[in-house]
């Protein structure tokens, strides 16, 4: 199907089971996003709000809340698109399969913007921010915030679509300091476009022109968030995967989506800021107010029957879980030719995305070498971390493996394969005070922390135990040792007060550890928190709470801990402490008067009282 417009979608979707309409009314301040979050974690289908209170806009969420139904909106374009993609990382594919790639050629005219003149035909309405369902998604949230926008802009040196940018940036329109209807936050992270084009603004003392599209084909909101290859721009890539070329006009100088169902124009002024959030995040935490950037509002136009879309957000697996996993279906192994011997990479949704990525590379350096250790993957970790948005990587688990059959897909798999094989001495490797996800928490401010590379390669050095130590049982300032998995165990600590008793604690803990090193053996690797018990519960659990609540320099120690020549290593288990510290944000939890309200529409008679 080639969709023109966000309702032939949903349309489409309800003819064949995959959308439920809920009639009743629902408030767009928490109890939206509450049934939201119910129905997807039952991995149930899209849904369509068509009686928002306080707002005559339907609205339409969890449109990709599971792969399946991704493949499904994209049935008759996402092989193309794929095949496109391959084509564009290895343009001899054509050559070697030209009968393949014949029709990847012709699908390929639908990368070509079409440009039409701006009507009010189309627009029927020109409305203000507050007409626009006014969505709260968690309790401490600073407002409403549009969490499904395609956020457009263009190159001041060089105007025009073919040097434009579309990302996917929250934009909060309501709420804190802003002026009703008249300025929103623009929140975006590290190593996105728009960066660009706003430090070319400012350099050259121009405000920066913004288009907000919201709606229109489901392919276009998956161009805003698609991590493309160099010289694919986004309007090119929403062509091919809708079907049907981006069509766009201009009005008033701003770029205007001619399939949007809505559009918001206005002005980034240099230097001005406010504060934007809180915003409960893909990390499963608020990410805090800060100053960002503010877009002063010039219209907003809509079209007639507008509907609009939204997704919620929060501890993962969520909405953004699936677009992932669409986006790695679709780039293939992009990466891969982008980084020579890097054969496989995942980044751990479970963690938070960011927070912890898994690598296997290539060891071709000295195949003579009667010692195998790590030396090409580091080249190729680094590599890792100097690329697009994987730079944002703050642990890079990375080995190689001649013959093994292990895949970063299966986690536990592969943390059991490299721990057999870490050496604590040589094979961690720290990056301090750099940069790190603007959404992460753990470092020492806002974008700043750091970064560790453990790597593997070479003969087992251990075999992995589950029997926890006696001693571990009666230690000083830590207690409750739980076998996360063989080779991992998880402590209970204190409160976390600070970074000087933090230390004192772990060094009183590490000196009472010296003597039992070889009780030790199996365990490469001790985790601080804050209850044991949670992340024994589950691998996400483990996963979650470890990589999301440290800072590798900060809270990376080691018994038997030493400095060589700048290096730093431990001669027994590398130890993470991921307690909650001071100033870290609020855990997301939902509101329980707002989940009692919503169990009407779960109970029998409810819209929803299908959705098991």
């Amino acid at each position: 199907m080639h969709y023109a417009t966000l309702e032939a979608c949903l349309i489409d979707l309800e003819k064949h089971g995959h959308l439920l309409r809920i009639r009743e009314e629902v408030d767009p301040d928490l109890e939206m996003a509450a049934i939201h979050l119910r129905v997807h974690a039952r991995q149930g289908p899209a849904l369509l709000f068509e009686n928002v209170k306080g707002c005559k806009y339907r609205a339409a969420s969890n449109l990709f809340g599971t792969l399946e139904r991704s493949r499904f909106i994209f049935r008759d374009t996402l092989e193309l698109v794929k095949k496109a993609i391959a084509l564009k990382n290895d343009p001899t594919l054509a050559l070697k399969r030209p009968v393949d790639f014949f029709s990847t050629g012709l699908h390929a005219m639908n990368a070509q913007p079409r440009r039409t003149a701006f009507s009010k035909k189309i627009f029927t309405a020109e409305i203000q921010l507050q007409d626009v369902p006014q969505i709260k998604h968690w309790p401490q949230d600073g407002g409403a915030f549009i969490t499904l926008p395609q956020v457009y802009t263009e190159n001041v040196l060089h105007p025009g679509i073919q040097q434009s940018n579309i990302g996917m940036y929250r934009i909060q329109v309501s709420g804190n300091e802003y002026v009703q209807n008249e300025e929103a936050g623009l929140h975006y992270q590290l190593h996105r476009g728009i960066g660009i084009h706003q430090t070319l603004a400012q350099q050259n003392n121009q405000p920066l022109k913004v288009s907000i599209f919201v709606g229109g084909p489901p392919a276009h909101s998956v161009a805003a968030v698609m991590p493309l290859p160099e010289n694919m721009s986004e309007t090119a890539f929403a062509g091919m995967l809708a079907g049907r070329r981006f069509r766009y006009a201009y009005e008033a100088g701003y770029c205007i989506s001619q399939d949007a169902d809505f559009v918001i124009t206005g002005e980034v002024m240099p230097d001005v800021l406010k504060p934007e959030g809180p915003f409960g995040d893909h990390l499963g935490y608020y990410s805090l107010q800060h100053l960002f950037p503010v877009m002063q509002i010039k219209k907003v136009y809509a079209k007639e029957n507008a509907i609009w879309p939204f997704t919620v957000v929060g501890r993962p697996p969520q909405e953004d879980t699936s677009f992932g996993a669409l986006i790695h279906e679709i780039t293939g192994t992009a990466i891969q030719h982008e980084i020579p011997g890097l054969k496989e990479v995942h980044a751990v949704d479970a963690a938070g995305v960011h927070p912890l990525l898994l690598a296997i590379g290539s060891e071709r350096y000295t195949p003579y070498a009667r010692d195998k250790k790590p030396a090409e993957i580091l080249t190729i970790a680094n590599h890792i971390l100097g690329t697009s948005q994987l730079s944002l990587a703050k642990y890079v688990f990375i080995m190689a493996a001649d013959h093994a059959t292990v895949s970063t897909k299966d986690v536990p798999a592969f943390l059991q394969f490299m721990l057999a094989k870490i050496d604590t001495n040589r094979d961690l490797h720290f990056i301090t005070k750099t940069t790190i996800d603007t959404l992460d928490y753990s470092g020492s401010a806002l974008n700043e922390g750091s970064k560790m590379i453990i790597a593997a390669y070479g003969e087992n050095l251990r075999q992995l135990e589950s029997e926890i130590p006696v001693f571990l049982h009666s230690v000083d300032y830590f207690s409750n040792p739980v076998c996360i998995m063989p080779g991992i165990i998880a402590m209970k600590g204190g409160n976390y007060v600070s970074k000087e008793k933090a230390t004192s604690e772990l060094a009183a803990f590490q000196n009472a550890c010296i003597p039992h090193l070889a009780e030790l053996a199996g365990f490469p690797m001790i985790v601080i928190c804050d209850d044991p018990n949670f992340l024994h519960t589950s691998l996400n659990n483990f996963l979650w709470v470890t990589f999301t609540r440290s800072n590798p320099a900060q809270d990376v120690s080691g018994i038997g801990a030493f400095i060589e020549d700048k290096h730093w290593g431990c001669r027994g288990p590398f130890i993470i402490d991921a307690r909650l510290k001071p100033g870290y944000p609020p855990v997301l939890e939902t509101d329980p008067e707002t989940e009692k309200k919503m169990d009407r529409l779960f109970e029998k008679g409810g819209s929803l009282y299908s959705v098991k």
